[in-house]
C-alpha cells in the first residue's frame, strides 16, 4: 500500500479517546499563561514569563485556573463532537472510495484525512467557541454567569463572538492535526512491514502525536491569536468595541502593536505544552483501540 494512504484499523468503529479529559489539567496553567499573553497588549506584559509573574503577584496562584470550570464541563462535548464528525467524514470518504473501485476503500489519502479532520473541527467549533470565549473573559464570576449575562444583552451573537475565525482555526487545525498523524502512522507501518496498526509501538505514537501538535500550531497559531482578540473585545451592544468589523479590524490592530511578532505572541508556552498533551492523547487513543479489539 502506498505511503500516501491512511492504513486503517477498523476505521468505522474507532472509539472516542478515553484519555481526552485526562489531558485537561495539564493544559490549565500553561494554557492560561498563553491565553493571557495573547490577549494582553505588548505594553502590559513583556512575554509569557512576565505574564505569569504578574498573575501570581496580583491574583495569586489560583489565577492560573481562573475560568477553567467551563473547559472541564465542556471537554466531553467538544471531544464527542470532534470524533463523531471525524468518523462520519471517514465513512463518507470510504463510501466514495468504494464507488471509485478502490481495492482498499478504508485507506484514506492524506487529502481525505485533512478534509475529515476539517469537518470534525467545524463541528467541534460550536462547542469550543463558547467554552474558550467564557474562559478568556475575566469580567464574570463564572461560566454560567458569563453565558447568562452575555445572552441577555447580546443573544447568541454575543455568546458566539469570534465564531467565524474559530471555525477557520478549528477546521484548518484539525485537518492538519489528523492528516499529519495518520500519514506518519501509514509510513511507519509500510517502512517496517507491520501487519496491522496494533503493532505500532506506543513510543512512535507519542512522537507522531507530538509532531502533529507542533505542526498544527505552527500553521495555525495566528488564527488562534486573532480568535482570542476578537472574543475578548467588547460585545456588539457596546460602543467601546476595538474591532467592530472583526478580523478586518483585528489584523491591522495587531500589526500596529508588534507587526509579525504580535501574531505569534504566546507561542512559546503553547509549543512547550503541546508535545505532552498531544503525545498523551494519541497514546491513549491507540491503547483504547487495542484494548477494545
Amino acid at each position: 500500500m502506498s505511503s500516501s494512504s491512511y492504513i486503517a484499523h477498523d476505521p468505522i468503529e474507532e472509539p472516542v479517546p478515553a484519555g481526552a479529559a485526562s489531558t485537561v489539567v495539564k493544559e490549565l496553567a500553561a494554557g492560561t499563561v498563553a491565553g493571557w499573553a495573547q490577549v494582553m497588549s505588548s505594553d502590559a506584559y513583556r512575554g509569557a514569563i512576565d505574564c505569569a509573574k504578574q498573575l501570581v503577584k496580583n491574583e495569586g496562584p489560583l489565577a492560573f485556573y481562573k475560568g477553567t470550570a467551563m473547559p472541564l464541563v465542556g471537554i466531553g462535548a467538544c471531544v464527542s463532537l470532534q470524533f463523531a464528525g471525524l468518523q462520519a467524514a471517514k465513512r463518507f470518504f470510504a463510501s466514495r472510495n468504494v464507488a471509485h473501485g478502490r481495492s482498499d476503500p478504508d485507506a484514506l489519502s492524506p487529502g481525505q484525512f485533512y478534509l475529515a479532520g476539517a469537518f470534525a473541527g467545524l463541528g467541534n467549533s460550536f462547542a469550543s467557541g463558547p467554552v474558550e470565549h467564557t474562559q478568556q473573559d475575566g469580567r464574570y464570576t463564572g461560566p454560567l454567569d458569563a453565558i447568562r449575562k452575555i445572552y441577555r444583552t447580546d443573544g447568541l451573537r454575543g455568546v458566539y463572538q469570534g465564531q467565524g475565525v474559530t471555525l477557520a482555526r478549528e477546521a484548518h487545525g484539525y485537518g492538519v492535526y489528523f492528516a499529519v498523524y495518520e500519514l506518519l502512522v501509514a509510513r511507519e507501518i509500510k517502512s517496517n512491514g507491520l501487519r496491522e496498526r496494533g503493532e505500532l509501538s506506543l513510543g512512535k505514537s507519542a512522537v507522531f502525536g507530538a509532531t502533529a501538535g507542533w505542526v498544527m500550531w505552527m500553521l495555525n497559531y495566528p488564527l488562534d491569536v486573532l480568535k482570542s482578540r476578537i472574543q475578548t473585545d467588547a460585545f456588539p451592544s457596546s460602543q467601546q468595541r476595538r474591532y467592530p468589523r472583526g478580523v478586518r479590524d483585528a489584523i491591522p490592530g495587531l500589526w500596529a502593536e508588534g507587526r509579525f511578532g504580535a501574531f505569534w505572541r504566546g507561542l512559546g508556552p503553547t509549543m512547550i505544552r503541546s508535545p505532552f498533551v498531544n503525545s498523551a492523547t494519541f497514546v491513549v487513543f491507540e491503547l483504547t483501540m487495542r484494548l477494545l479489539g
